[in-house]
């Protein structure tokens, strides 16, 4: 079964993806509106496992698995209220499966419609049955490829290449964390000048993050970080955590933990509880202080 992406026609700006994307894709949307375009971080497959590129993914109710072949999926704001600021999400699922729809579109669309150029990270599970892939090695590669392949497309996507960061749910914000985490030097000679860049975002955001990721020291240059959780979550110790050493290296940060939520509630549209329901709006205010302006104390 192939994913079919929805689409938003008044959002993107399509002619910013025709020729200076090579390896792109769209898969078609209903009533023959044009649909989100799809770039591979390998256009040839995975490193080590591009005979898996042609496995077909399985997608039953908005979650993809079986995922080999790792993209990107493009939402772009249209160019009156573009911003320069890019932002790659991660969707949760577990590690075994990928929430497509609600941790990766729907954000993704929201973020367009403000501004943002957005793009999904469709990236490989290793807690799915029968995979050889591991976290702090395939889901690394993943996160920083896709952070060097936006970095490395700056100019056709529209934005500034050192305004770039991560955006990640449940285990997408376990990807974010290690992808933040990491050391992204690029490797100079490399034959891929994709390779070449720094493979660290400028900053990230993390909503109801799992643990898998975090490691017990984080290096000084940490990027700034948005975070929210509510305090019925299992995972909510996974923030104070990263609070407290987010300032013993002066890492700036903003963190809100809501009374009740409980885990997985998204962009907060099903919840009952006007705080989750509002919840994206701190994060657009966050964006603006310390991202979009940098603002002083």
């Amino acid at each position: 079964m192939k994913l079919i992406r929805q689409s938003l026609p008044a959002v993107f700006v399509l002619s910013l993806l025709c020729a200076p994307i090579t390896g792109a894709a769209a898969d078609p949307a209903p009533g023959g509106a044009p649909s989100a375009p799809v770039i591979p971080l390998w256009e040839a497959g995975a490193p080590g496992f591009k005979d898996r590129k042609n496995e077909p993914e399985v997608v039953e109710k908005g979650s993809v698995t079986n995922i080999h072949f790792p993209t990107l999926t493009v939402f772009l704001p249209a160019k009156e209220k573009a911003n320069g600021v890019g932002i790659i999400v991660a969707p949760g699922g577990g590690l075994a499966k990928l929430g497509f729809q609600s941790g990766g579109v729907e954000p993704a669309q929201y973020l367009a419609e403000q501004g943002y150029a957005a793009f999904v990270l469709k990236y490989r599970l290793p807690r799915e049955a029968g995979v050889p892939y591991k976290f702090e090695e395939h889901v690394l590669q993943d996160g920083q490829r896709a952070v060097r392949l936006v970095r490395s497309k700056a100019a056709d996507f529209g934005i500034k290449p050192d305004k770039i960061g991560m955006l990640g749910f449940s285990a997408g914000g376990e990807v974010v964390s290690i992808t933040c985490s990491k050391p992204g030097e690029g490797k100079a000679q490399a034959p891929d000048p994709v390779d070449r860049l720094n493979g660290k975002p400028n900053f990230q955001m993390l909503v109801y993050p799992g643990p898998l990721g975090i490691p017990s020291s984080l290096p000084t240059d940490t990027p700034p970080a948005f975070m929210l959780i509510a305090a019925d979550d299992p995972h909510t110790s996974v923030l104070l955590n990263l609070m407290q050493r987010f300032r013993e290296i002066g890492v700036r940060y903003e963190s809100h933990i809501y009374a009740r939520g409980a885990h997985g509630f998204g962009m907060g549209k099903r919840s009952e509880r006007q705080s989750i329901q509002h919840w994206p709006e701190r994060m657009l205010e966050w964006l603006h202080d310390e991202v979009l302006n940098d603002l002083p104390k």
